[in-house]
């Protein structure tokens, strides 16, 4: 008989596919690293498991205990996964700006959820990160992951996800795009593929509202560049410590809407039903396609699934809400 021992053994190995309709008046090929096939349908999984094996073997978390996590929601699924394989309570926090489908999921899988909201500086103790970092001070065996600083989180990517993408491109790849939140993925499958080759770029998306492309460019951390936006998972008030941006070649921004509106395309025009990032990540590398050859091989990590975002993107009204439709 075949079958796993757990649904955590079914993580990774996710499919590359081409993307047809969208880009064909690109001169390349593109591929997208289809991440919603993990069993908790985001690339949120591979992280999820490897931070909480990391602290057991730190000593930072021991039976019973409680997993604690700021997230926008999809970290908190790949906790929650590794909770219920070891025993772990768990509880995060999350902004109010966030998807009432990812709250669900998260209740569903036993997790308690705090909302914060979203319109407070980082450092303010109304944050999501501050009530989590609060929350471990108060409560006994318990570890609050933070996945912005927590160095298990790119090494996942470096060991595991960049070297999928090596192997299932034969080495071609030439370009890596993908959206930058913790910078974990990015920075892990950069780190991975500037090893394998060099001359391979990596191209991160942002959002207008975050810090990110500004201190890329200029070291400097403009507060004047944040400020509240819709698109969900990518981009920082913050800069996480799993962030090397060396390693990244360029960042580019994407509006909301052109997030929101490219994320509706890929589900009525190639049949991926993706969450709001991986439209920004598609929408930010069309707008950079002139700096791509008929030779390049660029592949897209498309982190979770659309399922999460259908009383937003995928709802009429609030798309008319925001004024994207």
């Amino acid at each position: 008989m075949k079958y796993a021992n757990h649904i955590t053994d079914l993580i990774g190995n996710t499919p590359l596919v081409k993307i047809n309709n969208i880009t064909k008046d690109l001169p390349c090929i593109v591929l997208a690293k289809i991440e919603s096939f993990n069993p908790g349908h985001s690339i949120k999984d591979r992280i999820g498991i490897n931070m909480i094996e990391d602290a057991e073997k730190k000593g930072l978390l021991k039976k019973g205990g409680t997993i604690i996590e700021s997230t926008s929601g999809n970290t908190g699924m790949g906790l929650a996964l590794a909770a219920i394989k070891k025993g772990y309570n768990m509880i995060v926090t999350m902004p109010d700006k966030m998807s009432i489908e990812k709250i669900d999921i998260l209740k569903a899988m036993g997790v308690e959820v705090i909302i914060t909201p979203t319109n407070v500086d980082a450092a303010d103790e109304k944050s999501y990160y501050s009530v989590a970092k609060r929350m471990q001070t108060k409560i006994k065996n318990s570890l609050y992951v933070n996945q912005y600083d927590n160095l298990a989180n790119r090494l996942t990517h470096y060991q595991k996800t960049g070297p999928e993408i090596w192997n299932q491109t034969d080495g071609k790849i030439t370009h890596l795009i993908a959206g930058v939140g913790t910078g974990g993925t990015i920075t892990g499958c950069g780190m991975f593929l500037k090893e394998k080759n060099k001359n391979i770029q990596i191209w991160g998306i942002d959002t207008y509202g975050s810090v990110y492309k500004k201190y890329h460019e200029t070291g400097v951390f403009d507060k004047n560049e944040i400020y509240s936006y819709t698109t969900e998972g990518i981009g920082e008030d913050i800069i996480p410590k799993n962030v090397k941006f060396n390693i990244i070649d360029c960042f580019e921004k994407v509006t909301d809407k052109d997030a929101a509106l490219m994320t509706r395309r890929l589900a009525k025009e190639e049949g991926i039903l993706s969450g709001n990032s991986c439209g920004a990540a598609l929408s930010g590398l069309i707008q950079l396609q002139n700096k791509l050859k008929k030779q390049d091989v660029v592949v897209i990590i498309m982190p979770d699934h659309g399922s999460r975002y259908l009383g937003k993107v995928y709802n009429d009204k609030w798309m008319k809400k925001q004024k994207f439709i």
